[in-house]
């Protein structure tokens, strides 16, 4: 588009080396200092969650020539029919780490009728106060419109749960889900699109105690043709055993008496579910090398290919220890977080990450990393080097310019749908009594912006972007789909004793494809990569289960394409075979089906931007 310049082939060449030395000095001295100390979660620091206090960087102007885009976001929720309030422990005042977390969100068309339907998570509650916890299951009527049919569906109220993720694990055709807990995660069977019932137990998901799960992603890590599930632990969580607030340094924040945790609290490791072929699971996280050290709190796993070796890896977002990278080798992982240049930020730091999320931002060809962290201090960007190497570019890409807020949720999206992805995030913070504090923070936040200029920079957008980014919530789990077939991605945002928002982009935008893309068997071929050719620039997605914030965004991927009528579309599948499918037209929704090419086209529904419906 007019005004884009990205970067040329020799400052591309010079960056990527100096990068690399970079990337490889940072992570081995880091290695060597880690290697001689040893630090349990919780011991000599001075507050329950990491934070670096990092001071914001200046928002530099944008290039001569580059004009942003108009952005307006508006918030539909109570018109759509998405209401209920998401119950997580006290409204005004939280005594456990369990009730400050949040929960998940997750679109996904359960009853296979082609319109995205919306799954919102509950926790609990210690003391009744206010609406009893439930799950909410929303389906999709068409036009924006949802009606609740949780019940009919089967979907009840268990306890503490947390996020979400969906993938059709018996390859039946029909998206199932997987909702962790503290307590008993639990496992719905889709039955045929009618209602889901709950086989956790005798899939073998059981878990003895009460493991605290958190985030979750179907994913074919051995590549045998059926999902296999990826679940991230938090903390052992044993109430007589946790101290009250204000009774210890890590229950104590910025003066305040605050809820203890998650440092002080005893760690985790993440789990690996081998399925069998049949639907049936067992337990494959030591032998797969999955299993760490109990020494870390992980919060939203992150499925994706990042060295494009066609076999999938697992990034872990961890709440003030390092976060974990799993690579991938060939059916087995390796656990490379801090080699990798992924466990911390640029200066060797703990972060508190929540949310996470991959793109091939700068069109390079490999997928980078984006993550949420605590208040004081900012948000993270990986830049994949390849090799199973990043390093953190934060500062130079223009993200560093805000540090007064609590990320969560957090997605790579393509606001303007000019073919470069820009980051949504969804912040709140976790102590109610933060507004009393007297402080400058406040429980409800707003959200942000930024917006991908091609230059391997982005641009706060924020305060220029609608009534729906500007308004405030405390929000958590965030999931994005396509909920209208217009061919914009809507925003579902869950918030924490309120009801949700579905944030809706009115603005003009570019043209689009989406693309649905299938196995032989029918499920959604969840760890396919899907490339797209439109005049000289290429892109890349692929099928995801998880990530976000322990939540789940519809299956179909999602292709900004500008002026562009038409494009050329090739899928590599995941069992690491590829399919040249030719050209197909923008503004359509395309389900491709492996070994079948192209089996379905439909074209999007027009709408007048600039109008409300």
């Amino acid at each position: 588009m007019a005004g884009r310049v990205l970067w040329d082939e020799a400052e591309v060449q010079a960056a990527y080396a100096v990068g690399r030395m970079r990337s490889v000095w940072t992570a081995a001295l880091t290695a060597a200092l880690l290697a001689s100390v040893v630090v349990a979660p919780g011991t000599a620091f001075g507050q329950g969650s990491a934070s670096s206090g990092a001071v914001a960087q200046p928002k530099r102007p944008l290039p001569d020539g580059i004009v942003a885009p108009r952005i307006e976001y508006r918030d539909l929720a109570e018109e759509s029919g998405l209401r209920g309030v998401a119950v997580s422990g006290s409204p005004t005042h939280k005594n456990f780490i369990v009730e400050s977390t949040g929960t998940g969100a997750a679109i996904f068309d359960y009853d296979r009728d082609g319109l995205a339907d919306v799954l919102l998570v509950g926790a609990d509650q210690f003391e009744q106060e206010g609406p009893a916890p439930r799950h909410f299951l929303f389906r999709n009527l068409g036009g924006l419109q949802f009606e609740d049919v949780t019940q009919e569906a089967g979907i009840e109220h268990t306890g503490w749960a947390q996020g979400a993720c969906a993938g059709d694990f018996d390859n039946d055709g029909f998206e199932d889900l997987f909702v962790p807990h503290w307590g008993q995660n639990r496992l719905y069977r889709n039955e045929s699109g009618k209602r889901f019932s709950e086989e956790a137990e005798q899939r073998g998901l059981a878990e003895s105690g009460r493991r605290w799960g958190t985030g979750c992603a179907f994913l074919d890590y051995d590549r045998d043709g059926d999902l296999d599930l990826f679940v991230a632990n938090y903390l052992r969580l044993d109430l007589d055993k946790t101290p009250k607030p204000g009774e210890g340094a890590e229950c104590r924040w910025k003066g305040m008496p605050v809820l203890c945790g998650p440092r002080g609290l005893p760690g985790e490791s993440m789990s690996l579910y081998r399925n069998d072929g049949t639907g049936s699971f067992s337990d494959v996280s030591e032998e797969a090398g999955v299993q760490t050290e109990q020494l870390y709190y992980g919060f939203t796993p992150l499925t994706a290919d990042f060295d494009n070796d066609g076999w999938v890896d697992v990034y872990v977002s961890c709440d003030s220890t390092a976060s974990l990278f799993f690579h991938n080798q060939e059916g087995k992982f390796e656990e490379i977080g801090i080699i990798s240049g992924t466990a911390y930020n640029m200066d060797g730091q703990e972060q508190a990450g929540m949310g996470t999320t991959a793109a091939d931002f700068d069109l390079d060809g490999d997928l980078d990393i984006f993550k949420t962290n605590f208040s004081n201090d900012t948000h993270t960007l990986y830049l994949n080097e390849g090799m199973q190497m990043f390093i953190d570019e934060t500062v130079s890409t223009g993200l560093a310019v805000n540090t007064q807020f609590l990320g969560w949720g957090t997605a790579f999206i393509d606001i303007d749908q000019d073919g470069f992805q820009d980051i949504f995030v969804a912040n709140g913070h976790v102590y109610p009594r933060v507004d009393q504090a007297g402080i400058g923070e406040t429980f409800r936040q707003r959200r942000l912006v930024y917006w991908n200029y091609g230059q391997g920079r982005f641009h706060d957008l924020s305060g220029q972007a609608g009534p729906g980014i500007n308004d405030y919530r405390s929000s958590r789990g965030i999931a994005v789909g396509d909920l209208d077939h217009d061919g914009t991605l809507e925003i579902v945002t869950v918030n924490m004793h309120d009801d949700p928002s579905l944030l809706k982009q009115f603005a003009p935008v570019g043209n689009a494809l989406l693309v649905d893309a299938r196995t032989p068997a029918g499920r959604a071929a969840i760890g396919a990569r899907v490339i797209v050719r439109a005049g000289t620039t290429t892109q890349m997605r692929e099928v995801r289960s998880g990530g976000y914030h322990i939540s789940q965004s519809d299956l179909p991927v999602h292709f900004g394409l500008g002026q562009h009528l038409k494009a050329e579309m090739s899928i590599r599948w995941p069992d690491g075979s590829e399919s040249t499918l030719g050209t197909v037209d923008t503004n359509t929704l395309v389900t491709a089906r492996q070994g079948d090419g192209i089996t379905a086209k439909q074209r999007f529904e027009t709408r007048d931007s600039a109008e409300s419906p």
